[in-house]
């Protein structure tokens, strides 16, 4: 019985091995220009991929690559929300605290919406309608009614949050950056309903949930991702990622869970059961490529990246410059 055992573990070992082989890069797609980003965004019903570029948006077709236009005068920008039955696109624009609301259709410019101070992270819940824009330096949350655009209220997360998941019991959970915790809120009521200390995760970024198991997978920039149970915050697991996380995924498919790290790599974790997990080999990417989006019809993952060189600064006090070489902006497609 002991051998059958070792044989199954190692059967069941080469098996993980051999399909997290299979993950590699299949294409990118090229954008020009030179400037930043950060979030991606894929439409998987409309199959189009939405990429922050600075002042900008690029809107690609997520199977070829082929440019289907731009939004532009997004100054700052860090993401693209899609609310699809209302037929509106809504972006983050960071430099001037206000969201962008545009036609899903026509691509075209609806209206802005002054929002909290330094929006980043923008999402949309179909349960409520709305649109949610994670606010760094208000601390807040601004919530947007995605139909009207109007702005219905305020949550008072007292913090910066980054990653956000729909929860299987409505309620939206947001990793906290500079509180190292998970803060629930009803996006009805827009009321806090509690928050979860994270342990042993710094400065959580990439939020990612299994609502079947009921599980979130949260990764911070201490190398460090945690599988903590929704309703308690107990925690049942923990691995080490790359370094540079910034987003998360989880394939309902495959049972998969993945961390884009900057260093140039995807953090892959296999689910075998709610308390079961078991790390694959990391996938390698580009470096740079921090952020990603995984598409839940291809299980495909999208992510941006683009060569940075780094220049000392003349006086050692000051933070080196960043250069990102004109010519080199891509979004990295990863699959199987």
């Amino acid at each position: 019985m002991k051998m059958g055992r070792i044989l199954a573990a190692m059967l069941l070992g080469a098996a993980l091995c051999a399909a997290e082989a299979e993950y590699k890069v299949q294409a990118r797609f090229s954008i020009p220009g030179a400037d930043g980003w950060d979030y991606i965004t894929v439409d998987s019903g409309a199959r189009r991929l939405y990429v922050s570029h600075g002042v900008r948006v690029n809107v690609l077709d997520a199977d070829t690559g082929a440019a289907i236009g731009t939004i532009e005068e997004t100054p700052g920008v860090h993401g693209t929300a899609i609310a699809p039955e209302q037929k509106h696109g809504f972006t983050s624009n960071g430099k001037e605290d206000k969201v962008t609301m545009f036609d899903l259709s026509t691509l075209a410019v609806i209206r802005k919406i002054d929002v909290g101070k330094g929006p980043d992270g923008i999402y949309f819940d179909a349960g409520s309608g709305r649109v949610f824009t994670n606010n760094h330096r208000s601390h807040d949350i601004t919530a947007i009614d995605a139909a009207s655009g109007n702005v219905v209220g305020t949550v008072p997360v007292e913090g910066d949050g980054e990653g956000a998941v729909m929860g299987k019991d409505g309620l939206i959970y947001v990793a906290l950056e500079d509180k190292n915790e998970i803060a629930v809120f009803n996006p009805k009521t827009l009321e806090v309903k509690r928050r979860m200390p994270l342990d042993g995760v710094e400065a959580p970024t990439g939020l990612a949930i299994d609502a079947r198991s009921n599980r979130l997978f949260v990764g911070g920039h201490n190398k460090t991702m945690l599988v903590m149970d929704a309703d308690t915050g107990k925690k049942i697991a923990s691995f080490p990622t790359g370094s540079g996380t910034d987003a998360a995924g989880f394939d309902e498919k495959t049972r998969r869970i993945f961390f884009s790290n900057g260093e140039g790599n995807l953090t892959v974790i296999q689910e075998k059961s709610a308390d079961e997990y078991v790390p694959l080999e990391p996938v390698p990417t580009q470096a740079s490529a921090k952020t990603m989006a995984l598409d839940n019809k291809t299980g495909k993952i999208f992510l941006p990246a683009a060569t940075i060189v780094t220049t000392p600064a003349a006086d050692r006090a000051q933070k080196p410059k960043r250069t990102i070489t004109d010519g080199t902006f891509c979004v990295l497609v990863v699959g199987q």
